[in-house]
């Protein structure tokens, strides 16, 4: 495979996976502990390792997100902790989930090493949340947390990717979201009130950015070998099984 087709095929399983323990209950339940809503643990704790910034940088940066929803979330959580005491959390609850759920996956220390060294050659231009995460060493270096860790750093990656090809394909985010698979429902989920534009004309250009993305995002897998850009997908498709209780060995 190449790296292009190892890039398109491994981007559903790091979406899922990279996700996964911002909605685990007690990842929600750190958001109560410190004083805040879950949806400003999810905008702070994502956006916060930009540093001190205004909610329109943040909006900016996470593109697919409406600005005033960014902004309601991060002005709740400003007004509790300051963005990188949030961020810090956040990776935290990545690692702890990481470290509770994919220590049992078979060989997580190689999925570990290959996700880290896809990241670690990853063109970061365009992706300041991408490179901020980048710079964040992972606070438990156990083989589930520097996976999850992984995860979640190849998960903004593709975010970024895909951010720089909506736009120039001309698409905006919020059109991007409703050409998407879950339509208007996801673009509610995102914080973008109705009505929305028709997206009919909209698919091809989404279909044409998804390719873009993988494009962009493929310079990072041009780290593998081959072989190692099966073996991870392997092992990413074995993550995904154990992760769901449904461990194909």
């Amino acid at each position: 495979m190449t790296p292009e087709q190892v890039a398109a095929a491994s981007k559903p399983l790091v979406l899922e996976l990279g996700e996964m323990f911002a909605r685990c209950p007690a990842t929600l339940h750190r958001a109560r502990l410190l004083g805040i809503s879950g949806w400003a643990f999810h905008i702070a704790g994502r956006a916060g390792v930009l540093g001190d910034v205004q909610a329109a940088t943040v909006s900016a940066a996470l593109g697919f997100v409406a600005p005033d929803a960014v902004a309601d979330g991060w002005d709740a959580a400003a007004r509790v902790h300051g963005p990188l005491e949030v961020a810090t959390a956040n990776l935290a609850e990545c690692c702890r989930w990481g470290s509770e759920h994919l220590t049992a996956v078979p060989g997580v220390t190689l999925l570990a090493t290959l996700l880290h060294r896809v990241v670690d050659a990853a063109d970061s231009s365009g992706m300041p949340l991408f490179a901020a995460w980048r710079a964040v060493p992972p606070p438990d270096d156990s083989p589930g947390a520097r996976a999850a860790a992984g995860l979640l750093l190849l998960r903004e990656h593709f975010a970024g990717a895909y951010l720089l090809a909506v736009r120039a394909g001309g698409m905006t985010p919020l059109e991007a979201v409703l050409a998407g698979p879950e339509g208007e429902a996801g673009a509610l989920t995102c914080g973008w009130p109705p009505p929305y534009p028709r997206v009919g004309p909209l698919v091809r250009r989404r279909l044409w950015a998804e390719a873009v993305t993988d494009r962009l995002v493929s310079t990072g897998f041009r780290a593998l070998t081959p072989a190692e850009g099966t073996e991870l997908l392997d092992l990413l498709t074995t993550a995904r099984a154990v992760v769901q209780g449904r461990a194909p060995y």
